[in-house]
């Protein structure tokens, strides 16, 4: 997938969305314009984000940016989008946690102007470390830097995920809560369970998946600790840097109320899913950055909270990860894009990496 063409994430044309968007744009401030509307080559497989800038002679922000709903008619990778309930989150985000997240200007929960929900942000200059090509490999400004360089972003990265869950109340995050009965970390891991069924419906299972959650049961920790607003994406590469120092935090929503270590397990998995897929492809990566021992210090450090049972949670990480690289592949048959082979575990691009933390040989 690292050197394969990006696969279709929507069905909708930019030009007609460029129109929608600019009639909607005058109801709300009256003689504006939608100009230089683009779709970033970073969009991603989930929602959809538009870029555009504002013509007005006084415009709240000039440079925008658009969340959008994802394309129903585009084999969603999730079965519901909640727009509100992610604008909510990055408001509560940085007026209760000082999180820098873009500012939110406008949130439209009605589908007609654009045929989904959206939000509307300020769009926030800087640098993103990329997923395609990975920021593990040679030739982008990340693996360029300086030892130094990435060690002040890493922990600068993990002080944004520290100050989230110290900074918001809980019970200031109680929509966040997931359905179901028993603990939130219970919940989660049932919701998951139902998205993988949702996945998989009509299609054909992953025993790989299976095991995996079997195995979660397993390992599941004898004290969860308290839940805390989770981000639910936690990582680099959804972080755009002035520098070297965070300026925007993007893309929340997966955000739950869920033990800490929910996010700790993804940051430290989905770094390693990148440095894994690097070495395969017979380059180094960064091998010293982003490890799960210093991401562990980082945060006991700065909050006074020792992780625990982090083989349950990136364990649990790269099984969620899973499933989302299930329904990634299966949208892609969907689209002609590729066939569904005979065993459908090799759908799963980190298929020897999941087999080996549920054999408990990854570590």
């Amino acid at each position: 997938m690292a050197t394969a063409p990006r696969p279709r994430t929507s069905t909708r044309e930019p030009e007609e969305l460029a129109r929608r968007l600019t009639a909607w744009l005058g109801g709300r401030l009256p003689g504006a314009k939608a100009v230089n509307v683009s779709v970033p080559e970073s969009n991603g497989m989930s929602s959809e984000t538009l870029l555009f800038d504002i013509e007005h002679p006084e415009p709240p922000v000039r440079a925008c940016a658009l969340r959008l709903a994802a394309d129903p008619s585009a084999y969603t990778i999730f079965p519901v989008y909640d727009m509100p309930r992610q604008y909510r989150t990055m408001r509560l985000a940085a007026e209760r946690a000082g999180i820098p997240v873009p500012r939110v200007l406008w949130l439209e929960e009605d589908p007609g102007p654009l045929g989904a929900p959206f939000f509307v942000m300020e769009r926030v200059a800087g640098r993103v470390p990329p997923d395609v090509m990975p920021y593990t490999y040679e030739g982008n400004w990340l693996h360029a830097a300086t030892d130094a360089e990435r060690a002040g972003l890493e922990e600068a990265s993990i002080g944004v995920i520290a100050r989230l869950h110290d900074g918001v109340p809980a019970a200031e995050a109680a929509f966040l809560a997931l359905p179901g009965a028993g603990s939130p970390l219970r919940r989660h891991v049932d919701a998951q369970r139902a998205y993988y069924a949702w996945v998989v419906a009509g299609l054909a299972p992953s025993p790989l998946i299976e095991r995996a959650f079997d195995r979660v049961e397993e390992l599941w920790p004898r004290d969860e600790g308290a839940a805390v607003l989770n981000w639910g994406d936690a990582r680099i590469g959804n972080i755009i840097y002035d520098g070297f120092e965070p300026a925007a935090v993007l893309d929340w929503e997966m955000a739950a109320l869920a033990p800490r270590e929910v996010d700790l397990g993804w940051t430290v998995y989905l770094h390693r899913f990148f440095q894994d897929l690097t070495v395969s492809f017979g380059q180094p990566g960064l091998p010293a950055f982003l490890r799960r021992d210093r991401i562990e210090e980082s945060y006991a450090r700065r909050t006074g909270h020792t992780p625990r049972d982090m083989d349950f949670y990136t364990l649990y990480a790269a099984l969620r990860h899973a499933v989302v690289m299930l329904r990634v592949a299966y949208r892609q048959a969907h689209f002609g894009e590729v066939a569904v082979p005979a065993d459908p575990d090799t759908l799963i691009l980190h298929h020897d990496s999941l087999r080996a933390m549920v054999q408990g040989s990854y570590w």
